[in-house]
């Protein structure tokens, strides 16, 4: 396995320490036996985990990925029904703009790609609602192709262990993805594993809070812990606002109002899901905007047919 490569451009003028070696074999050791993660998994499931996985816990998508690899079994599947059966199906893993993209994306795979999900990332980020990370999250994990692949808890890890930060940061593509790019192997298969290795390090051990550093097999090469985890006086990724009370709260008390009825809604009905009437109005309003939603006072709300 040519794990180290000291021929790399040094990051920041520092050499860049081998963390691919013990972070592949602990990965073998201690990877969570995920779905997405089992051979023979299918592209498209690759594409639809990682758009569920978006800013929602693993345990919530797993039975969720199920239901809905098992009624859309393929791109063309999904772009078959209206985009009202994808709301519904998305029931309460949040952000369901994400179900309206996936759609999309499944109907232009199904339409200009003969139902066969993208191996390119231009192609990948070419489809709707797809973005950079999840192109090459595709492009690696269903593939096998050697991108580096970087999401919070990967920004989180490398800084703490080339940067020596105790925080990542806000995310910056520039730096971020060269900074992935130093520590990956030349081999393919051993560049895929090291991605997934430093993303299930930072969601198991390198945790944003009270990090387990007695169980991390890259301790001894970690800048921050060697520099006896300094407090970090840059600045910090934005904070998501509080959900309690929040217009996305009341957004998801009418979204379940528009899944639970085969009619439309009248605005009546809708009332009282929340007392503050501009709130209510506001969230309602932004449903529609989003295409969430479709209707008016009149012929009532329902979710979108088309």
């Amino acid at each position: 396995m040519n794990a180290s490569r000291a021929s790399r451009p040094d990051v920041e003028n520092a050499s860049v320490p081998d963390i691919a070696t013990p972070l592949i074999s602990w990965f073998r050791q201690e990877a969570r036996d995920l779905p997405w993660r089992r051979s023979g998994f299918p592209a498209w499931g690759t594409l639809v985990s990682e758009i569920m996985l978006q800013q929602t816990q693993v345990a919530r998508v797993i039975p969720r990925l199920e239901a809905w690899l098992t009624r859309w079994p393929t791109p063309a599947d999904l772009a078959a029904s209206p985009p009202a059966d994808a709301v519904r199906a998305w029931d309460r893993l949040g952000y369901p703009r994400r179900a309206l993209a996936l759609h999309a994306a499944a109907t232009v795979i199904a339409t200009e790609h003969g139902n066969v999900v993208p191996r390119d990332v231009d192609a990948l980020l070419a489809l709707p609602g797809i973005g950079d990370y999840t192109a090459r999250a595709v492009a690696v994990f269903a593939y096998g192709d050697r991108h580096p692949v970087v999401d919070v808890n990967v920004r989180r890890v490398l800084k703490r262990v080339l940067r020596g930060q105790g925080d990542p940061g806000p995310a910056k593509a520039k730096d971020d993805l060269p900074l992935m790019e130093s520590v990956l192997p030349d081999d393919r298969d051993d560049a895929a594993t090291t991605n997934a290795a430093v993303m299930e390090l930072g969601a198991l051990v390198c945790v944003a809070r009270s990090p387990a550093c007695d169980a991390c097999p890259i301790a001894d090469r970690c800048a921050w812990r060697a520099a006896g985890y300094p407090e970090h006086d840059g600045p910090r990724a934005p904070k998501q606002a509080k959900f309690a009370g929040s217009d996305r709260q009341v957004r998801g008390l009418i979204m379940a109002e528009l899944r639970a009825s085969d009619v439309p809604v009248a605005r009546s009905e809708i009332e009282p899901v929340w007392p503050d009437a501009e709130q209510r109005d506001r969230a309602l309003a932004s449903l529609l905007r989003d295409g969430l939603a479709t209707g008016d006072d009149a012929t009532g709300y329902r979710l979108p047919d088309a």
